[in-house]
């Protein structure tokens, strides 16, 4: 005869057996997707800013925007890691148009946002992506201006016109209102930060979180 404890002590090893065959053993929120911090609308998010729009993909594509930092380790990773793939999956393939939106935690970000700018409007996202795959020569650094103009000199800004392009206050001015209007829109504390239908999602996203979101949306 089977003992009663040890039925009692196997059972729940046997809803869990269960659970795993009729559901699978997925991680939790993986069916769902990540949770929004919160909502926004869409087209306040999508208004113009002061400068030209960094974006890449169909005009009619799903709208997803980034707003990130140059000095952020968690958005060099994102660029690095998962931007790539992204690109391929979703904006190659028509199915979203990817925004870059430039949120300057620190004088060092409003630096390197001009110089990118500087590069020329059109040139301006691959050189974010310069800059975000040699982040660890730059930013972090006692005397940051050398390591970052020596970064940037592949685009073809040598030093001294990055150095005039330093000196543009109009420039300056206008990563302070996309800063001040992202932390009024959007609500933006961290970054990276995703705006993604309305939706408002904090941290670094996963590809497999990114498609979660998107699955629903995209054609």
């Amino acid at each position: 005869m089977f003992p009663l404890s040890s039925a009692r002590a196997l059972f729940p090893a046997l809803v869990l057996a269960f659970a795993l065959v009729f559901f699978g053993d997925a991680p939790a929120g993986a069916a769902s997707g990540p949770t929004p911090e919160r909502t926004v609308d869409m087209a306040a998010v999508l208004k113009p800013g002061p400068l030209p729009e960094l974006s890449i993909g169909d005009a009619n594509g799903v709208p997803v925007v980034e707003y990130g930092s140059l000095t952020c380790p968690h958005c060099a990773a994102f660029a690095r890691e998962v931007l790539p793939k992204f690109k391929t999956e979703f904006v190659d393939a028509g199915k979203v148009r990817f925004i870059f939106r430039e949120f300057s935690r620190n004088p060092l970000d409003v630096a390197a946002f001009v110089l990118a700018r500087c590069v020329g409007d059109d040139k301006a996202l691959a050189t974010i992506d310069l800059l975000f795959s040699e982040q660890d020569k730059w930013a972090f650094t006692e005397s940051p201006l050398e390591p970052l103009l020596a970064a940037i000199r592949p685009t073809g800004l040598g030093h001294e016109k990055a150095m005039e392009c330093l000196k543009d206050q109009a420039k300056a001015d206008a990563m302070q209102k996309i800063l001040k209007t992202a932390e009024d829109v959007v609500k933006v504390q961290g970054t990276p930060t995703f705006v993604i239908d309305g939706k408002v999602y904090g941290g670094e996203l996963t590809l497999a979180e990114l498609e979660t979101i998107l699955k629903p949306l995209v054609k």
